[in-house]
């Protein structure tokens, strides 16, 4: 019995001592540009640091949040991230409700016609000229309409749909509750889990999705700050190879870089834990199938 309790606990010190491993490798790269982020010029230009710069200053996020254009950019993502989770959450709900009832006439052909697009897309150049076709070239609505259907969140909210017990719309039914106010008044509220799960997941994706931005978008009124990202970012590699040797150009080019990196990217780390008790049910409930 003894043996058996060290050899426990031999596993558990190996265990913690792994996730330590894994959290180091995986914070160490964060921390490091969050630090840079705050370096001078001149730390960057050295490079001789880590996690703490030898020059501290605030240089780089001033120059991010006096530039107007951030701020517009800011005001698209989080636009198209807001509208784009509603409508897809509400879209995918209504369909995996239908699609959960068994009786639900060519269920089988709508289930075939979801599996299949799961595997195959039409392609880059034929979805350009679908939208194209449908007016959607600079134009916002390029940034929700696409993104309303994805058949693998209709099968998470499917499943949970299905766990939900039929005699609640039974009586819901006997009461004179008719299918939209069965769907809106206990459906939804019931898979409060499935749908912060599918809300998360594609929160996730519109905020940082700029190829949308990059392929139907001429417009920079349109561009959300991912894109503005992106641009900064090749701007940077053109300066470094028209301007060699200029070190000074270079460095504050990064340093804006990394300050728009960081605030493009707190909004995901602060919501993400606000919905991971949410996620992680969703995600067990909906794999469950009787």
């Amino acid at each position: 019995m003894k043996q058996k309790i060290k050899r426990l606990s031999a596993f558990q010190i190996a265990d913690i001592t792994l996730v330590t491993i894994l959290s180091v490798l995986i914070l160490a790269p964060v921390l490091n540009i969050f630090s840079s982020s705050f370096a001078s010029t001149r730390a960057l230009a050295e490079g001789n640091f880590i996690f703490f710069p030898k020059e501290v200053t605030l240089d780089n996020y001033s120059a991010v949040f006096h530039d107007s254009t951030i701020w517009h950019a800011y005001f698209i993502s989080v636009s198209k991230t807001i509208l784009g989770v509603i409508t897809h959450v509400f879209f995918c709900s209504m369909v995996a409700f239908g699609l959960s009832k068994r009786d639900l006439q060519f269920r089988n052909v709508y289930t075939v016609m979801g599996v299949i697009t799961l595997f195959f897309s039409g392609g880059m150049i034929p979805t350009y000229l679908l939208m194209k076709k449908l007016g959607l070239l600079n134009n916002f609505l390029v940034y929700i309409l696409p993104q309303l259907f994805s058949y693998y969140d209709v099968v998470i909210l499917m499943n949970f749909f299905r766990q939900i017990p039929g005699s609640l719309e039974e009586s819901a039914s006997i009461d004179g509750a008719g299918v939209w106010r069965v769907f809106l008044q206990i459906a939804m509220p019931l898979s409060k889990p499935a749908l912060a799960t599918i809300a998360l997941f594609n929160g996730v994706y519109q905020w940082n999705d700029f190829m949308t931005a990059k392929l139907y978008m001429t417009d920079t009124t349109l561009y959300p700050v991912q894109m503005k990202l992106y641009e900064i970012i090749v701007q940077q590699q053109a300066a470094s190879m028209n301007t060699i040797g200029n070190v000074a150009l270079q460095t504050t080019s990064k340093g804006i870089q990394l300050a728009t990196i960081v605030v493009t990217t707190v909004p995901i780390l602060i919501i993400y834990p606000l919905l991971q008790k949410h996620f992680v049910s969703g995600m067990m409930l909906g794999a469950v199938k009787e």
